[in-house]
């Protein structure tokens, strides 16, 4: 009989660290966490509530609304051509869902801090997930769109089958905005409350209750830096008409990436401390 002690295996479970820290594949064998997560927060989004999903179209009509009356009546803004309601309400809809997955992904790590100090997984999954279930709201708000348009005399056109690539564009600047704004919420609490007057002059610097013709020429190239200008500028031309997007969207793409990639540099960078400082 051996008398050889009996070595004990250890085993470290860390999180591995490639390049900026965004391992696809892990990710990939993640993606029922990630789908666990958006439907948790859409089902807990909904629970109890007497309206239930009219939430998703409510907030889009009211503001649509309000524009119209004081910047469509009173202050007289153009349109391109298009009527007022379904011109706003078709930048609205993006806008939106852009706002909510923004706001809430920048909360998602701070709203998960008892997950996140009890067991390990990619930190990202959290703001993508976030990001996700918004998806079913912008996808009733555009069906409600479509319907405003038509009572307005607009028809479908083939362009809508590319109103997705526009909305998968507004997601992917939310999600950069949010891999920058979830690790700065954890460090300082002061971002949400930021946040809030940050959407607000993002609102009007973007092109939702006015055209982008009505900037002057020589402001165009600031306002193409504007990633959410291209978002709906394009979501509007493929729903109900107007001007198509030109190379303004090839910057926009160029200034989505760019915040994307920084901002997994610094959310890969940040990941160590949310544990402990949440």
């Amino acid at each position: 009989m051996s008398t050889t002690p009996h070595r004990a295996s250890i085993a470290v479970i860390d999180a591995k660290r490639r390049g900026i820290g965004l391992n696809v594949r892990e990710i990939w064998a993640y993606r029922e966490l990630l789908g666990f997560f958006a439907w948790r927060d859409f089902t807990a989004r909904y629970k109890q509530t007497a309206l239930g999903f009219a939430w998703a179209v409510l907030q889009p009509v009211l503001m649509t609304v309000v524009f119209t009356i004081f910047l469509g009546r009173l202050a007289k803004l153009p349109s391109d051509g298009i009527p007022y309601v379904p011109f706003v309400l078709a930048g609205l809809v993006p806008w939106t869902f852009f706002n909510n997955a923004t706001t809430a992904g920048s909360e998602s790590l701070v709203a998960s801090g008892a997950v996140l100090s009890k067991v390990w997984f990619p930190r990202i999954v959290l703001p993508v997930g976030t990001a996700l279930a918004w998806l079913p709201d912008v996808v009733i708000a555009s069906c409600l769109l479509v319907g405003v348009a038509a009572v307005y005399g607009i028809g479908v056109h083939v362009t809508l089958l590319l109103a997705p690539a526009f909305l998968l564009l507004a997601m992917l600047v939310a999600t950069a905005a949010a891999t920058w704004l979830a690790p700065l919420n954890v460090a300082y609490r002061d971002v949400r409350y930021g946040l809030t007057l940050l959407m607000q002059l993002w609102l009007f610097a973007t092109p939702v209750a006015y055209p982008a013709s009505l900037v002057p020429q020589r402001m165009r190239p600031w306002l193409a830096l504007n990633p959410m200008t291209s978002v709906i500028e394009g979501f509007r031309w493929c729903v109900i008409g107007g001007p198509r997007p030109g190379r303004e969207l090839l910057v926009s793409l160029a200034v989505t990436l760019a915040a994307l990639m920084s901002g997994l540099i610094y959310f890969h960078r940040s990941e160590p401390f949310f544990a402990d400082v949440i």
